[in-house]
């Protein structure tokens, strides 16, 4: 438990380092995302024991990397085209080593991953004035729902929601941390709201309360859907890199299934009008 809020406390405080320096080293932003996103790739290669497979590891840390500086307009075409070719290429000469199946399972891994995660940085460049706010509320929408279900479950937790996948999950906790995630994202709203603009400029509820709501259960989901990933490799985290959580991947696995979310969102209902 004190692993687990002291790790936590860590995380948002990087955030809010990012946060403070967007203005004078923006990049610093482009390099957090870059790194969540290697490590990550990196911890579901070694979960699948293929670590040592350099053909597969190396070309896939360096398309995690690049995606995330490389947003111009069809950057990531190019940088997938050439990691297709190299990973399918390399799936040839060491066609003894690896199976098609272990290769399209880390080719899809590596898809999905880093430009879920790319969102978060693209978030950032839908507003000059508030890309900042967006890219905050693209890591809280997935991260306060799972601190409300913990807290909630822990005291009311009751039922559980899918014992053979998280044991730990409770349908109380659920619940709790959905509301948990609309309330506190309403909040974070209107404190960017007083604060930044002095209640003269006020956030649009109900984009918040949509990344709220559908956020608390895409955060699920992808909680869940790694869970069960863990469980094919049988191996209980991802890592330790982060104590009281596991790895990288076990703290972002539902920001993956979120961030998109927040980004599709704000493209039709911008968060701050």
């Amino acid at each position: 438990m004190k692993e687990r809020v002291t790790s936590g406390v860590m995380l948002v405080a990087i955030l809010i380092a990012i946060v403070f320096f967007n203005d004078s080293f923006p990049l610093a932003l482009n390099i957090a995302i870059a790194v969540v996103s290697a490590l990550a790739v990196y911890e579901i290669i070694k979960a699948l024991g293929l670590a040592n497979r350099w053909f597969l590891l190396f070309p896939s840390l360096i398309a995690a990397v690049a995606v995330q500086f490389l947003t111009v307009e069809h950057a990531n075409l190019i940088i997938y085209s050439a990691y297709t070719a190299c990973v399918f290429g390399s799936m040839l000469q060491y066609h003894r080593e690896v199976t098609f199946r272990e290769v399209a399972v880390v080719y899809s891994m590596v898809v999905m991953i880093p430009l879920a995660l790319q969102t978060i940085v693209l978030v950032r460049g839908l507003s000059e004035n508030h890309g900042m706010f967006y890219a905050l509320i693209c890591v809280f929408a997935a991260w306060i729902p799972d601190a409300g279900a913990f807290f909630v479950g822990k005291a009311f937790g009751k039922h559980k929601l899918c014992p053979e996948i998280s044991p730990k999950k409770t349908v109380e906790g659920f619940v709790g941390g959905i509301v948990t995630n609309i309330v506190i994202i309403q909040l974070a709203g209107w404190f960017f709201s007083a604060v930044f603009y002095g209640g003269e400029r006020h956030v649009n509820a109900l984009s918040l309360l949509l990344i709220g709501l559908f956020g608390a259960l895409l955060s699920v989901l992808g909680d869940l859907s790694f869970s069960l990933i863990k469980r094919s490799c049988h191996i209980k985290d991802f890592g330790n890199v982060l104590p009281g959580h596991g790895g990288i991947l076990d703290r972002f696995d539902s920001v993956i299934f979120t961030a998109p979310f927040v980004y599709l969102v704000t493209l039709v209902l911008p968060m701050v009008p």
